[in-house]
């Protein structure tokens, strides 16, 4: 019985999820990989447990294998090095606590902070009151109800432009009232 090449037991494992075939690759390509891995920087442990999940791969994607752009052994190796990196980049990566102090949003403002809001929320409603009411609804239509331009100009019955018109000259005169506030 002739002996089949990597890439017909390949094509059987893809096909037909074909055991035997599997077992013939895993003979063939499982201790080489062990041994690139090792020769890649892995200790003994870890070129085992990369090895024996290189060929899990090679199971669950044998039907990915595509012989007129690689041969077998290109395609597992590039398997063996993917996983490697991936390895690699998985124990570089530190664990975060969740309950450290540091990532815990403060629940409590500061002082300073509620003041400058409340500050900032002032100007901003006596800056609304100096604009005409046409643009002072489009504004607050589109600010504070969250409203997309669309159906503002639905509501008020008027084209999309002259809403998008009010608004930017009502930006306008907010910034410039705000501008002058600070001064």
């Amino acid at each position: 019985m002739p002996v089949e090449s990597p890439a017909d037991l390949l094509r059987a494992v893809a096909e037909r999820q074909d055991r035997q075939a599997f077992i013939g690759l895993f003979r063939l390509f499982a201790p080489r990989v062990k041994a690139y891995l090792r020769r890649q920087g892995a200790d003994s442990a870890v070129a085992d447990d990369l090895a024996q999940e290189v060929m899990l791969k090679v199971w669950r994607r044998a039907a990915a294998f595509d012989a007129a752009k690689a041969s077998a052994a290109t395609w597992v190796y590039a398997i063996a090095r993917n996983t490697q990196i991936d390895a690699f980049r998985r124990t570089r990566r530190p664990e975060v606590d969740m309950e450290d102090a540091a990532l815990v949003a403060d629940s409590t403002p500061l002082q300073d902070d509620a003041m400058a809001t409340a500050e900032r929320e002032r100007r901003v409603r006596a800056a609304l009151k100096t604009l005409p009411d046409e643009q002072a609804a489009v504004v607050r239509m589109s600010f504070f109800l969250h409203k997309p331009h669309a159906e503002i100009a639905h509501e008020l019955r008027l084209p999309l432009g002259t809403v998008k018109s009010r608004l930017r000259l009502a930006f306008g005169r907010l910034r410039d009232a705000l501008r002058e506030d600070r001064e």
